[in-house]
């Protein structure tokens, strides 16, 4: 079966795709996330098998005489891959390559394909790369000796350690070759993206004083189209799945005396592969250094509401559960049955609707982005120098001011000002401010 490992490319391929229905699931699809993401890949879909099953048989997951049905439908449909929903341990796919004589992927397999003809900067490729190496490692059948060259005894590096003199012959293994080989390409890939890594927590750091927001979502849900409407910023858009992802990141002004960093970040889709998040760690810093996370969701989709979930779990497992989260329900310009909408209106009732493609609802976001991004208003008594126009300036161009007065050289002003916006505030001026109001 080794033969059937050398890609795990599913491009133009003729796909089966296979779902197993555990006990007390409370989602249970028709493989559509499964089919979009087969399509995504290349693949063409010509059969789904789709059983419900008391527990995962060990070796083969569905059990083998499910095993063996599976294999009819596959010579019956002249297939040349199966793809499950489900991941799989290197014995189960063993096993049912065997059974099946053809190549077998599982659900992660199948993302990191996907991830690897979208990648296009120099990092995606690299993080794409590294999740692909971690996940196949402990697949391995002798399919990456293309890696490398392999090193004599005692000739190996830091990054990839062959072994000391006498402690490794002409008789090891291919196996442990490839393995080692492998070994020193994570290090050297960890290696490089260490430095994006450091790189990009330096841009980070450098906004401090900056709201940030970032867009998140189920992939193809609209986030790079909203990007583009609300900041002109030309990126990429495409109707399809994982579009991008490179984070964007643009300055927009959601009202008057307010500039914020707008983010796009990688779509998500239920059960990302952990290698996946672990390696696109720095593009998810976005997302976890926010101060606001505008989830945007598709309301055409008939499964919104658990593409909503999905995401919300997605968030919880990268530590961003807690964060403040507005709620967007996009597309609604493609939306079939207005009862969709209704019903995330009434699951969700401090949702905005909009259409990133029309611009319908667009203003209402940016207005309950800018009162998020001030905070609830308090009235403040602000005293300083006539000639600090810094300080005046800031209140004019961020708060209302109801009253302002002047008094031996001093000007003492009132004013409505954002309670985010006060800290701003204290550092062109730590001490003469009072809240009268809150």
């Amino acid at each position: 079966m080794e033969k059937l490992r050398q890609t795990l490319r599913v491009r133009k391929e003729r796909a089966i795709l296979v779902g197993a229905i555990m006990p007390r699931e409370e989602h249970i699809d028709d493989l559509a996330e499964l089919t979009a993401l087969a399509e995504s890949a290349g693949a063409v879909v010509v059969d789904r098998f789709q059983q419900r099953i008391r527990s995962i048989n060990p070796v083969t997951y569905i059990g083998k005489g499910k095993a063996f049905q599976l294999a009819e439908r596959v010579s019956r449909h002249k297939a040349d891959v199966v793809i499950f929903d489900k991941d799989l341990s290197p014995r189960q796919i063993k096993e049912l390559e065997r059974i099946i004589g053809i190549k077998v992927l599982d659900r992660s397999e199948l993302i990191l394909d996907i991830f690897a003809t979208r990648a296009k900067t120099r990092q995606a490729i690299l993080q794409v790369e590294l999740a692909q190496l971690e996940y196949t490692y402990p697949r391995l059948t002798r399919m990456w000796t293309h890696l490398d060259s392999v090193a004599g005894a005692g000739g190996g590096t830091a990054a990839g350690v062959v072994g000391g003199i006498g402690t490794r012959g002409p008789g090891e293994r291919q196996l442990e070759i490839d393995r080692r080989l492998v070994n020193k390409r994570i290090t050297e890939l960890k290696r490089e993206l260490a430095t994006i890594d450091r790189r990009k927590v330096r841009e980070i750091d450098g906004r401090k004083g900056l709201f940030k927001i970032c867009l998140v979502g189920y992939t193809n849900a609209g986030k790079s189209t909203l990007l583009n409407a609300l900041t002109d910023a030309g990126v990429f858009v495409a109707d399809r799945l994982f579009a991008t992802l490179d984070t964007r990141t643009r300055k927009w002004s959601p009202g008057r005396g307010a500039e914020v960093l707008l983010s796009d970040t990688v779509g998500f889709v239920r059960s990302l592969p952990h290698q996946l998040v672990a390696s696109f760690r720095a593009t998810l810093e976005e997302v976890v250094n926010a101060d606001l996370l505008v989830h945007v969701a598709d309301v055409s989709s008939g499964d919104a509401l658990w593409q909503i979930e999905s995401v919300n779990q997605v968030l919880g497992e990268i530590g961003c559960g807690e964060k403040p989260i507005l709620l967007v329900l996009n597309k609604v310009d493609a939306v079939k049955k207005m009862s969709d909408v209704e019903t995330a209106q009434t699951v969700f009732p401090d949702a905005i609707c909009i259409s990133a493609k029309t611009g319908q609802g667009l203003e209402l976001l940016s207005r309950v982005i800018l009162s998020k991004y001030k905070g609830a208003e308090i009235l403040i008594r602000v005293s300083s120098s006539q000639s600090d126009g810094k300080v005046q300036g800031f209140l004019r161009a961020h708060g209302t001011v109801t009253q302002e007065r002047y008094d031996d050289g001093q000007v003492i002003i009132d004013a409505w000002l954002g309670r985010n916006q006060v800290a701003g505030l204290r550092r062109l001026r730590p001490d003469g401010i009072e809240i009268i109001e809150s």
